[in-house]
């Protein structure tokens, strides 16, 4: 009996179990996962995580993890049957997330990100939105600015592009694209979202130079329609 309970005791620190206590951070609503497997792509972590006894992969923008380090989060976008082009691999199941947050970045109280946590604790993240922003983004010799493409959109219909500017919102893997909302901090006559698509794969916040063809009343059908879009997008170093 005491091997067996020697033996329970071992697995339980191993999965780093208290058999005593509860933890008072998924006790607020936040959970935890203790990282399995670490595999880094060009704009994001993703992270093999046991959460509650089960193994689950999630995905942040780019961190330095390791194995055995605790993370706990809340939210996220699950993507079922996620394919990575850049990992040439199908996931059953991704959880996209902004952010991830270590123990020692948590108001145990709140179960919110401390401000007073030291910078390194913590993982910084954008929030996805549609709103305009403000940005005083500086143009890329050569590039559009998102204003005068919507202001002379003939002009640039079929031609290649290019174009400065901060993703606002990530869809991946919707109809074989991943599709990136875009503003550069100009607007012509209220539009200033430019929706651009490509295989790349993007956090919110990054501020990015795209490469891609102008395309005019484009039609995805199921409500995707849009008057200008970029196409075929990749990024340029």
């Amino acid at each position: 009996m005491k091997l067996l309970q020697s033996v329970l005791a071992l697995m339980l620190f191993l999965f780093g179990i208290n058999a005593t206590a509860q933890d008072p951070h998924t006790d607020s609503g936040l959970r935890k996962g203790i990282v399995q497997e670490v595999l880094q792509v060009s704009s994001y972590t993703y992270l093999n995580v046991l959460e509650d006894g089960e193994k689950k992969w999630i995905a942040v923008p780019t961190i330095e993890a390791k194995l055995g380090e605790i993370y706990y989060y809340k939210g996220g976008m699950a993507m079922p049957n996620f394919q990575s082009t850049e990992l040439n691999r199908t996931f059953d199941s991704v959880l996209f997330l902004g952010s991830i947050t270590s123990a020692e970045a948590i108001n145990v109280d709140s179960g919110m990100v401390d401000p007073d946590a030291p910078k390194e604790d913590v993982v910084p993240a954008k929030q996805p939105t549609l709103d305009q922003l403000e940005l005083n983004i500086e143009a890329v010799e050569g590039g559009i600015r998102i204003a005068t493409l919507f202001e002379n959109p003939q002009q640039y219909a079929g031609k290649s592009i290019k174009v400065v500017g901060e993703v606002t919102k990530f869809t991946p893997s919707i109809m074989g694209k991943n599709w990136v909302h875009f503003q550069d901090g100009t607007s012509y006559e209220g539009a200033y979202d430019l929706m651009i698509t490509t295989q790349e794969i993007l956090a919110v916040g990054d501020v990015v130079v795209f490469e891609g063809v102008i395309a005019l009343d484009k039609d995805f059908g199921a409500g995707y329609f849009y008057k200008v879009i970029l196409e075929e997008g990749v990024i340029l170093d």
